[in-house]
């Protein structure tokens, strides 16, 4: 068996990669691990995205919390960092989401965050995957009261709202904002904080029926966004992923503000304020190379991490940083919740845009975006880390590498959540770089199939 975590939690298609059988053992080992050292009878928090897999996994999910003598509570559907707020707030021991996040719908995932709010470190998550390996054979399991039970707490997203009002409470009477919900988790959350902050919204994409979450909408798919905006002369668009804990911007004139952009428009406004930790912004080496020039011209300092949001966190932890992300919107406030929330991103903009009086083409010219290609070579998921042991492989990424030294860069990497290495090129002009992503991609898919 290969590693179950990949850099989000367990991921694969529900049904037939993430069964029902390993959803129950995750609960059982997961809630083992995670609440051990625990004298009380632990509970464990349990919230989903809208997938129409959620409810079935989740109960399998709850049959093993159950089953090793953990009580779990279901919070019904909600956003990832819903989670890990209230897993923090109500002081349980441990929180469980089920998704896949932007991932297409027959996909799902199982993520774990600690009593802290925090994912789980590799070593932790390597003692899960220990004692599924063994058949949980080392595990006495309870029998009669002392059996776990299961709470349904629907009321609870009500909660997160109100986190959420309080920790930004930007008045946004009188601003046209169109938001994008992608069918999935945030389709209550940001529809109802948004309001009740006074904006003036126009919400697509909240009718999830459990086949259509992340479908030509929400984060990964932009355009109807874009042109919404500019029909509905909004002051801007909001787009959230699946589980809402990424978000990416339209400007007014219907062009896409980035990650990148989002944290440095964010960053120089909590400099000015003071509020930056030490200056600094952690990023991935992922982010755009002019993130990296904006930070040397306005005396921001840029740490950088290997791609997942985990890493960025460990960072931030370890050295006292309170903003950090990902280009694709996954952004980390780490002064108001523990893990990427793409709500609290979306305010802290807005907070950014009604104090400057600024419109967000305006603020987004902080930085200039270079050109960039992402371009995905589908592979066998057991290769994808080994794509370097190819000669004609590892000789096309040396020659491109040295074509592009000093006036740009090249990035191959493996995906962590699906089958896939990805190609990245950066450079000053888009055409050659487009070109030349395609055919390594190309060759790293005829070689590896």
């Amino acid at each position: 068996m290969g590693r179950l975590f990949g850099t989000d939690g367990v991921r694969g298609v529900a049904g037939s990669e993430l069964t029902i059988e390993l959803a129950t053992k995750l609960g059982q080992a997961g809630a083992y691990v995670l609440t051990k050292e625990q004298a009380h009878k632990p509970t464990i928090i349990v919230g989903c995205d809208t997938r129409i897999s959620g409810g079935m996994l989740a109960s399998a999910l709850m049959a093993g919390i159950c089953s090793v003598g953990a009580n779990a509570i279901f919070a019904g559907i909600m956003p990832t960092p819903a989670i890990a707020y209230l897993t923090r707030k109500h002081k349980v021991d441990a929180g469980v989401v089920i998704s896949a996040s932007h991932n297409p719908m027959e996909f799902n995932g199982i993520k774990f965050f600690n009593g802290d709010g925090y994912k789980l470190s590799d070593a932790l998550e390597d003692e899960i995957e220990a004692l599924i390996a063994n058949d949980m054979k080392d595990i006495t399991l309870p029998t009669g009261s002392e059996i776990g039970k299961i709470e349904y707490r629907f009321d609870l997203i009500r909660e997160y709202i109100d986190f959420m009002k309080k920790t930004v409470p930007v008045d946004l009477i009188g601003m046209k904002i169109v938001i994008d919900c992608a069918e999935g988790a945030s389709y209550k959350t940001s529809v109802e904080t948004l309001r009740e902050l006074g904006a003036e919204l126009v919400a697509i994409h909240t009718n999830p029926d459990g086949t259509n979450i992340n479908s030509n909408c929400g984060s990964t798919h932009m355009e109807e966004l874009q042109a919404r905006v500019v029909y509905e002369k909004a002051a801007v668009g909001l787009a959230f992923d699946g589980d809402a804990d990424r978000m990416l911007a339209v400007d007014e004139n219907g062009k896409m503000v980035d990650g990148d952009e989002i944290m440095a428009i964010c960053a120089n406004h909590m400099k000015e304020k003071g509020t930056l930790k030490k200056d600094t912004v952690v990023v991935t080496v992922m982010s755009n190379l002019g993130f990296t020039l904006m930070g040397q011209e306005r005396n921001l300092h840029i740490e950088k991490t290997k791609v997942g949001d985990r890493y960025v966190l460990e960072n931030m932890l370890a050295n006292g940083y309170n903003l950090g992300g990902e280009q694709s919107g996954h952004v980390i406030f780490l002064d108001d919740n523990t893990t990427g929330d793409g709500l609290l991103s979306a305010l802290h903009l807005l907070q950014v845009m009604v104090d400057t009086g600024k419109p967000l083409s305006e603020l987004a010219q902080v930085m200039e975006v270079l050109p960039q290609a992402l371009v995905n070579a589908k592979v066998p998921n057991h290769k994808k880390e080994s794509f370097m042991e190819y000669p004609e492989i590892a000789g096309a990424i040396a020659e491109l590498e040295e074509k592009f030294a000093g006036e740009g860069r090249v990035l191959i990497r493996p995906s962590g959540t699906e089958p896939l290495v990805r190609v990245m090129i950066e450079g000053k002009n888009q055409t050659q770089i487009e070109e030349e992503a395609k055919k390594l991609a190309e060759l790293i898919m005829n070689t590896m199939l």
